[in-house]
């Protein structure tokens, strides 16, 4: 049995195939890194460094023992195994499973090696199935609010984001430090956490005695997001896709000619003339700064699409392929992406593509006004999805894919710095831990027209929310399919509405069959767009009721920019799950289809086709209904109706943000 040694801090113990170490990180947070190569890496990923702590770290005999604000790590040593043990006031609330040792040479180590090439393996370790509940992991276009008892793979792809960090009802947080895809077992016989190709195992744990504390800790691992800008918190308008600078300023003016509140307007993908080409193309936007300025004479913010796919056929191609700031092959050709030609993704890890692709940025976007963008493709999406075929500067994506969009947000965050830009905004389609801190506004990708997706939206947002990542929205209407003189789709827009008015971000987008009555403006035009998504293309009924939640989200907004302050100073989220405010409340750990937005209005929102009723848990207090100023006592569940024009909200009683409904 080796010895257990304090060495740089922590506790450091080796066998003759593991080496571990485990050491305070940031008050109330220990890290634990182990390896079956020599060394253990000092490579912390997206990590910031810890802050300081009053950690005491000393060994009694068999037993290192560190003592960091509200946790306590036991890392117990014997002739039958190891155990690294988390506690919370004395309370176990995590710990390493040594009953899934399988040989005895194996007894002494802590995590399973399964070796890939060179010095990387894919890595398992098990933890103790504990009575819990699990949230966060990121978005999945899937029901379960609750993780436990599911399994999930740890990977990116369009409508899929995977964030590899959890809260558990127990009062602790937990980051899988390991940018691998792989795979998270929240079984009832244990927890799996597996990376499919790295060096060493890292994750931390951290500990609170609320949700909000938690989330604090996990923020100052990984940073706040930004102050929320106030034009970002009012409605944006998008469509897939506007084909022109006449047809945006069309309807960019019709928004004000009817007098509908309006701060964003989207130019989507293919505005370009070839994929690697930041440009307008002058057949269709003949004076990219005419435009920008008259939108800001409107006080409408233009946002703008950027893809990172780059085409042999773009300016650009040669530059970057020949200096390696492409994404590359191991094998094969160099395409990963075939879409209007085959093309291939900067790599976003390397500073020098991010320095390239920001100068392209500046010739054209920048000098013409733009200010937002829009980071699409942002996974990357790449078929097949085979991550050991490609290559960056940090490594193969194997190893270390999942941090792909945060190297993409950081090339753009950055570059707007650079300019003097404060509000940085980026519309992304992903995000990792760390992501936030740049401004990142994720939404859950190209999902389709239905009630399903709809209801998976509310679970996408709420998981978001615990993964720090405050800013989140969706297509307002779903994207795929949506047929707006379907008396289907009429009345789902309207649901969805209500959702998004209750969303940190409000926008609406989509890509809608093409009505009836559509004209068809450029015959031949590559990639065109979809049917019309403005709102008086849906039907009258819908126009007035969608009309008002416009005007609603308005008298909101000084509330929902009040809340977006104390993210930015405190790390809690705007939209979030009910125990977050309630931790003290069993019941609000089972309810994952009605929320708190903000610390003072609960919005539970009708999800189903053809519904005009559902139940609602009212925690303890007195509740103040929206519409019709109703008292109702909470430590209930009541059942509330909402004809299609209604919605269902309280507030708390004696809040003032009654005062906007």
């Amino acid at each position: 049995m080796s010895i257990l040694e304090i060495k740089n801090g922590g506790i450091f113990f080796t066998t003759r195939d593991e080496n571990v170490f485990v050491e305070p990180y940031g008050d109330g947070c220990a890290r634990v890194r182990a390896s079956r190569n020599t060394r253990i890496l000092d490579e912390k990923w997206t990590l910031l460094d810890p802050e300081p702590s009053d950690a005491e770290v000393y060994v009694d005999g068999s037993v290192g023992i560190i003592k960091n604000g509200k946790l306590t790590v036991r890392v117990v040593r014997s002739w039958s195994g190891c155990r690294i043990e988390f506690q919370k006031k004395g309370k176990a609330v995590h710990a390493t499973d040594e009953t899934v040792i399988a040989t005895h040479e194996e007894a002494d180590m802590v995590t399973r090696y399964q070796h890939i090439s060179g010095e990387n393996y894919r890595i398992r370790v098990n933890f103790d199935a504990r009575d819990e509940h699990i949230y966060g992991l990121g978005q999945e276009q899937q029901g379960f609010f609750d993780r436990k008892g599911c399994t999930y793979d740890i990977a990116n792809w369009n409508t899929k984001s995977t964030l590899p960090v959890i809260y558990s009802s127990l009062g602790y947080g937990f980051l899988w430090n390991n940018p691998s895809p792989g795979r998270v077992e929240f079984g009832y016989n244990h927890t799996v956490w597996t990376a499919d190709c790295a060096k060493q195992a890292d994750y931390l744990v951290f500990v609170g005695d609320t949700p909000a504390e938690v989330m604090n800790r996990y923020c100052r691992l990984t940073g706040f997001a930004p102050k929320l800008p106030q034009w970002a918190a009012g409605f944006w308008q998008s469509r897939c896709r506007y084909e022109s600078q006449e047809e945006i300023l069309e309807v960019a003016h019709e928004y004000r000619k009817r007098g509908i509140p309006l701060d964003a307007i989207v130019i989507d993908f293919f505005h370009w003339t070839e994929q690697g080409n930041c440009d307008f193309d002058p057949k269709y936007w003949p004076d990219p700064e005419g435009l920008v300025k008259e939108l800001k004479e409107m006080g409408i913010r233009p946002v703008v699409s950027y893809w990172p796919t780059v085409n042999p056929g773009s300016r650009n191609w040669n530059e970057m392929n020949e200096r390696n700031l492409l994404i590359r092959t191991e094998y094969g050709h160099h395409p990963t992406f075939d879409f209007w030609g085959q093309n291939t993704y900067v790599d976003m890890s390397n500073p020098e593509a991010r320095e390239f692709v920001w100068e392209q940025i500046k010739k054209t976007y920048i000098k013409c006004g733009i200010r937002t963008f829009w980071l699409d493709e942002a996974e990357p999406e790449v078929h097949p999805q085979q991550w050991e075929n490609l290559k960056t500067h940090i490594g193969n994506m194997a190893e270390t894919g999942l941090t792909y969009p945060y190297y993409y947000s950081k090339c753009f965050h950055d570059g707007l710095k650079s300019e003097g830009e404060e509000e940085v905004v980026l519309l992304t389609r992903a995000a990792y831990p760390g992501s936030q801190k740049f401004g990142a506004l994720v939404w859950n990708g190209d999902i389709g027209s239905d009630f399903t997706q709809l209801r998976n939206s509310v679970v996408s947002g709420l998981s978001m929310a615990m993964c720090g990542i405050p800013w989140w929205n969706s297509d307002i209407g779903g994207f795929f399919n949506g047929d707006t003189e379907s008396d289907y789709f009429r009345e789902l827009i309207v649901r969805w509405f209500q959702f998004g008015l209750f969303c940190p971000v409000m926008r609406l987008h989509g890509t809608r069959l093409k009505q009836s009555y559509y004209k068809d403006r450029y015959p031949g035009i590559i990639c065109d767009g979809g049917g019309y998504n403005e709102i008086w293309h849906f039907g009258d009924r819908d126009y007035e009721i969608i009309k008002d939640i416009i005007d609603l989200r308005y008298r909101l907004k000084p509330y929902i920019l009040r809340c977006a302050e104390r993210t930015s100073k405190t790390g809690e989220p705007i939209m979030r799950p009910m125990f977050f405010d309630f931790p003290e409340d069993e019941n609000c750990y089972a309810t994952g289809d009605q929320y708190m937005f903000g610390p003072d209005i609960l919005f539970a929102p009708i999800l189903d086709q053809g519904a005009t009723e559902r139940e609602v848990y009212l925690p303890e207090g007195k509740w103040i209904r929206t519409s019709d100023k109703s008292v109702a006592d909470g430590g209930k569940k009541i059942t509330c109706r909402a004809e299609i024009g209604e919605f269902i909200a309280f507030v708390r009683d004696s809040a003032e943000v009654i005062k906007v409904f």
